[in-house]
């Protein structure tokens, strides 16, 4: 859903950061509203507001980014791969290359978030404290600087008492116990822990999350006929998303639950074929592209290691008389031999895990390699199909 039609615009601890189209959007919307907010605290000052907007609007979404790269770098430190973070019009989201693995780690991934925000909402209060002096409030998203010298700029208080709201705010939503909100992970894990069973436990926080979007939904539409017509609106459209998603998940979790202690070595070809490094392009073409039409090969070295993918369109790209004198390698696509390329998978993962990486998509197939790198498999999209397919039912 996410990362394929994105825009990079930066990569962090490693991790690629990007924003999909409908995030321009939703920063000009959030822009227009809380010029309208600033307005009213800086009367007459159109100008001054509409920066302020600006400033706090960008704010907003880099918190959102914290809170993704907290979940990110926990995944990280666990071992599980990170294909990228997106800002979207709802917010953010890591994609992980595979799920977890245990109870206790999807309560650690799925708190991190919440505790950044945490972080921030109270870093915003503290600063704020500091600045307006002792003995002010925040008061419906900004100090209260009445009744005294505020010490420092109105328009920094303005913006931290805004930041320090709407993580407050955005602490309190997450923490729904509604999947696939992080409270509702959270809910998974401890469920999970209980009954030992991942998929039981994801259909359980599924339906929460489907009853939590009916309510939001419902809320939604009190709010517009109270003449809120935005933030009803707005709650109704993330009531209907957070439905749709519990919904694929608790699908999801069907599916998976049929390939339960498969392994990426049950399901794979045993012999890929793969193309040497130091093979001339000329015979390249000739040998492999040619004879098998395939759109793209693996490539080996000389013992056998995964160093990348070569596709036809680059061979082709050399010319004719230059192609007996280079060699594959000169114009492969290079796979690091970490996972975060979405290229290759270990033959005794979990089949689940391939579900999650980014190469099963865009090439159709994922390379499976041995603890030294070497190529040892293919798994194709259709092998994974017949994986998930259910069985036939018997007759008689």
């Amino acid at each position: 859903m996410f990362g394929g039609g994105s825009i990079q615009l930066a990569r962090v601890f490693g991790i690629r950061i990007g924003v999909d189209p409908s995030w321009f959007l939703i920063l000009f919307v959030i822009i227009w509203s809380l010029s309208g907010y600033y307005g009213d605290i800086f009367p007459g000052e159109e100008g001054k507001s509409y920066a302020l907007a600006a400033a706090s609007g960008l704010l907003f979404f880099l918190c959102i980014l914290l809170h993704e790269l907290g979940h990110a770098v926990v995944a990280k430190r666990n071992g599980i791969g990170i294909i990228g973070i997106d800002l979207w019009a709802l917010g953010g989201v890591a994609k992980m290359e595979k799920d977890t693995d245990s109870p206790g780690l999807e309560f650690r991934v799925a708190a991190a978030g919440p505790l950044v925000t945490l972080a921030i909402a109270a870093a915003g209060f503290g600063a704020g404290m500091l600045v307006a002096g002792v003995g002010h409030t925040l008061e419906a998203g900004s100090f209260d600087l009445q009744g005294g010298d505020s010490g420092g700029s109105e328009e920094v208080l303005a913006v931290l008492g805004y930041l320090t709201f709407i993580n407050a705010v955005l602490l309190v939503f997450n923490l729904i116990p509604a999947f696939p909100l992080d409270g509702g992970r959270i809910a998974r894990s401890i469920a999970w822990k209980l009954t030992g069973d991942r998929t039981r436990a994801t259909r359980i926080a599924a339906r929460l999350g489907r009853g939590f979007s009916f309510v939001m939904v419902g809320a939604g539409i009190f709010l517009v006929f109270q003449d809120q017509v935005f933030s009803g609106i707005w709650l109704a459209v993330v009531g209907v998303f957070l439905g749709q998603a519990a919904r694929s998940a608790e699908l999801q979790s069907k599916f998976t639950s049929r390939i339960e202690g498969v392994r990426v070595s049950d399901v794979m070809d045993a012999q890929p074929v793969a193309l040497p490094a130091e093979l001339p392009l000329d015979r390249a073409l000739d040998e492999f592209f040619l004879r098998y039409r395939y759109p793209w090969f693996p490539v080996v070295d000389a013992c056998g290691r995964l160093t990348g993918l070569v596709v036809r369109e680059a061979v082709e790209g050399v010319p004719d008389a230059a192609r007996a004198g280079r060699t594959v390698a000169s114009v492969m696509a290079a796979d690091p031999d970490s996972g975060s390329s979405g290229l290759r998978v270990g033959v005794e993962e979990p089949l689940e895990d391939v579900l999650g990486l980014d190469g099963l998509t865009r090439l159709g197939a994922i390379m499976a390699v041995d603890p030294d790198g070497r190529l040892r498999g293919i798994v194709t999209m259709d092998q994974v199909r017949r994986a998930l397919a259910p069985e036939p039912a018997l007759e008689g």
